[in-house]
């Protein structure tokens, strides 16, 4: 998606200054070229097939949309692969210690699936949430950093999300996500997940999660494999699950993609997948009904009139 520089997303709902006209929808890729006097939702979509793969070269007519159950017409459509300004959240607390270098890796492998003008924001999650850069093209730096960084401390997961959310107004590129690697504990955060779910769904920032299987030990010599912690207490295990719970459905709720990896394969292949996914995404526009009700809750579902795939989209939005 093309879009201006001084042209920013600060929510789903965005106020555009001049007339659709009878435009092809199929030929608007670029926001810029056309305008409306009434608001127009926005929807990053991402599609895949059944392997995860995400699927390109769709058209407008391959999609609909309902808004509160109610057809809308799709006004404006792009499909490109499009800069991204991306905060990964690295997870470096005391429970990640013994699978911190394979959270390390999957890092490094994600910088690995990034554009020229792809720009990256680095916070860590510990006792406090840390920004440990600002918004930045050059991946080496960043490697650098996450490779003297050292486990410790508590989780504040949710502290570091919802600061994350906050950095992101500082993005440059209109195409914007969170990368969370984390094993999903949190044990030491301010806010809670419903306050966190809240501003996630406000913000024009998709969320996508890859949490690693905690181990006792660490990963066991020789074969890539993270060992389940079998003798976590039940308190901890319930933890662990809540944090799963949570970070799924931020994820789904905000339109990204989450996986959970058991071993260094799925880890390698679930950074592909959410690298590409991220980067060949298509954007569907919409004039949304009830406009003038500041405040309200519309749902929202998107359907790929495609057989067998799989359809990420944010699930609504919160009208201006």
């Amino acid at each position: 998606m093309t879009v201006v520089t001084s042209f920013r997303f600060r929510s789903l709902t965005v106020l555009l200054l001049a007339s659709v006209g009878g435009l092809d929808a199929q030929r608007l890729v670029n926001p810029a070229t056309f305008r409306t006097s009434a608001q127009m939702v926005l929807l990053p979509v991402t599609v895949t097939d059944r392997n995860g793969k995400a699927i390109e070269g769709l058209r407008a007519e391959d999609f609909s949309i309902l808004d509160d159950q109610q057809p809308q017409q799709i006004v404006s459509f792009a499909g490109e692969d499009a800069a991204c300004s991306v905060g990964v959240v690295l997870d470096i607390s005391g429970s990640m210690r013994h699978i911190l270098g394979p959270a390390k890796n999957i890092a490094h492998a994600f910088f690995g699936t990034a554009n020229p003008e792809d720009e990256f924001l680095l916070l860590t999650v510990s006792s406090r949430p840390e920004a440990l850069s600002g918004f930045t093209s050059d991946t080496t730096a960043l490697e650098k950093i996450i490779e003297f960084t050292r486990p410790g401390g508590m989780t504040a997961l949710v502290d570091t999300v919802y600061l994350g959310l906050s950095r992101m107004r500082e993005a440059r590129r209109p195409r914007r996500a969170l990368l969370v690697v984390s094993d999903g504990v949190d044990n030491y955060s301010r806010y809670s997940g419903g306050e966190l779910a809240r501003v996630a769904l406000e913000a024009d920032t998709q969320i996508y999660t890859i949490i690693l299987d905690n181990p006792a030990g660490g990963a066991s010599a020789g074969t890539g494999l993270f060992r389940p912690s079998l003798a976590a207490k039940p308190m901890d295990q319930a933890r662990e699950r809540q944090g799963f719970d949570w970070l799924d459905k931020i994820s789904e709720r905000t339109g990204g993609l989450h996986f959970h990896v058991k071993n260094q394969d799925q880890a390698k292949e679930a950074v592909i997948k959410a690298g590409r996914a991220l980067r060949n995404q298509y954007v569907l526009g919409y004039q949304p009904p009830d406009a003038e009700i500041t405040g309200k809750w519309h749902r929202v579902r998107v359907k790929a009139n495609l057989p067998k795939v799989n359809v990420y989209a944010r699930n609504g939005y919160y009208s201006r």
